[in-house]
C-alpha cells in the first residue's frame, strides 16, 4: 500500500510529491492528459505550442527566488525577453518586472519535480473513503487505489466537494472566491509586430502572448495565446462549450481591434475554459493537515493567487507532516502587486 496519494500535478502537487518522495512511497494522479495543472503547455506540433494557463513567474520571496535561480541554472526556467507592451490606464505598471518561463513550456517545473515519481494521468478522482487506517480512492475510469495518507491539491471547490465528509465545518464554511477565464489559442499568418506580449485596458480581453517570442521553437506561422479578463470569464465560461466558435471570434476580433493588427488567415484555433483559474479571496492559512485522518490540502488558494503561493503552501504542508509545525514564509497576498487586480493568474 502506498504511503501517500497526491491529487494534482500542478505546482503544489509536484512540489509536495517531490518533498515526500525522499522518505515515503507515493503516486500522483491527475485528471488531465499531462503535467502542470493550470501551468500546462498545449502542444500544437512537436515542440510548437501554447502556454494556455499561467503565462510567467515573477518571484517575490527570498526562498522562492533561490528555488527559481536553481532552476535557471538547471535550464528548467529562463527569462522571457522582448518588449511587453503595457496598455492599461488604471493599473500601475511594475518597472523591470522579471518574467520567467519554462524552457520547454510552463509545465517544466512540474515535469522537473516529478521526473522520478509515478504519475497517473487521465485519472479523475470522484470519491474518497476512509476505511479503518487507510483511504480508498475511486476514479472515474473505475480504478481504485488504497493509500495510508491522501493529499488534495485541486482547486478549493473540488477539494471541498471531495472532502466534505471529513473536513471540519470551520473549513467548509470558508469563503474562497474563484475566478474563471477563457483562453483562445490561434495559429496565424506572420503578423508585422515586435512585441512579446500585450496587457490590455479592456473589459473583455486582458492579455495576449506571442508564443514565438519565448524562443522555444522556430515556426513559419505565429502562435498567440489570448486570455480574457476575469470579468468576461466569470460571465461566460460556464456555457462556452456550446458556443466555442462564437467566443473564439469575439476574443480574436477584440485582439485585432486593440492591437490594430490584421489577421489574414487563422490556420488553427482552440478555446479552453478555466472554471477555477485563480482566486481573488484566498484563505489566510498556508495549508491544512489532519493528522488523525492523514488528510492534507494545499494549493495557491491558501494565501494565493500566485504560483509562488502554491509552492509555499506545499512546503508548509510538508513541514506539518514531517515536523508537526508550519514553516516561516513571507505571506504573499494579491494586493502586493497591482497587476493582480486584473490578471492574477495570467500575469505572475
Amino acid at each position: 500500500m502506498l504511503d501517500f496519494c497526491i491529487i494534482g500535478s500542478g505546482i503544489s502537487g509536484s512540489t509536495i510529491a517531490n518533498l515526500l518522495n525522499k522518505k515515503y512511497s507515493i503516486a500522483v494522479y491527475d485528471k488531465a492528459k499531462g503535467y502542470g495543472g493550470r501551468s500546462s503547455f498545449k502542444k500544437y506540433k512537436d515542440k510548437v505550442g501554447f502556454d494556455h494557463g499561467l503565462q510567467y513567474i515573477s518571484p517575490k520571496s527570498t526562498k522562492f527566488k533561490t528555488f527559481t535561480n536553481q532552476l535557471i541554472k538547471k535550464k528548467v526556467l529562463k527569462k522571457w525577453g522582448g518588449n511587453h507592451l503595457f496598455l492599461h490606464k488604471t493599473v500601475k505598471e511594475i518597472k523591470n518586472h522579471l518574467k520567467l518561463i519554462g524552457t520547454k513550456g510552463n509545465n517544466s517545473i512540474s515535469k522537473h519535480l516529478l521526473k522520478k515519481i509515478k504519475c497517473n494521468f487521465e485519472h479523475e478522482l470522484i470519491n474518497i473513503k476512509r476505511l479503518n487506517d487507510y483511504w480508498e480512492l475511486t476514479f472515474k475510469n473505475d480504478v481504485k487505489q488504497k493509500c495510508k495518507s491522501l493529499i488534495l491539491t485541486c482547486p478549493f471547490p473540488q477539494s471541498k466537494k471531495l472532502g466534505q465528509k471529513y473536513l471540519n465545518k470551520s473549513y467548509l464554511n470558508q469563503k474562497v472566491k474563484m475566478d474563471a477565464n477563457l483562453t483562445v489559442m490561434i495559429v496565424t499568418n506572420k503578423l508585422k509586430q515586435s512585441n512579446s506580449s500585450y496587457f490590455f485596458n479592456d473589459d473583455m480581453l486582458g492579455w495576449a502572448a506571442y508564443e514565438n517570442s519565448k524562443k522555444r521553437f522556430n515556426y513559419k506561422y505565429d502562435l498567440w495565446t489570448l486570455q480574457s479578463t476575469y470579468k468576461y470569464g466569470n460571465k461566460f465560461t460556464k456555457d462556452y462549450r456550446n458556443k466555442r466558435k462564437y467566443y473564439t471570434n469575439q476574443l480574436v476580433k477584440k485582439f485585432e481591434k486593440l492591437t490594430k493588427l490584421k489577421i489574414k488567415k487563422i490556420h488553427h484555433s482552440r478555446i479552453h475554459g478555466w472554471m477555477y483559474s485563480s482566486n481573488s479571496k484566498p484563505l489566510k492559512q498556508l495549508s491544512l493537515w489532519n493528522k488523525s485522518l492523514k488528510l492534507g490540502l494545499c494549493g495557491d488558494y491558501f494565501g494565493g493567487p500566485r504560483l509562488e503561493n502554491g509552492w509555499q503552501s506545499a512546503h508548509d504542508l510538508h513541514s506539518k507532516i514531517r515536523y508537526g509545525k508550519s514553516v516561516s514564509y513571507t505571506h504573499l497576498r494579491a494586493h502586493e502587486t497591482s497587476l493582480h487586480l486584473v490578471c492574477r493568474l495570467l500575469l505572475e
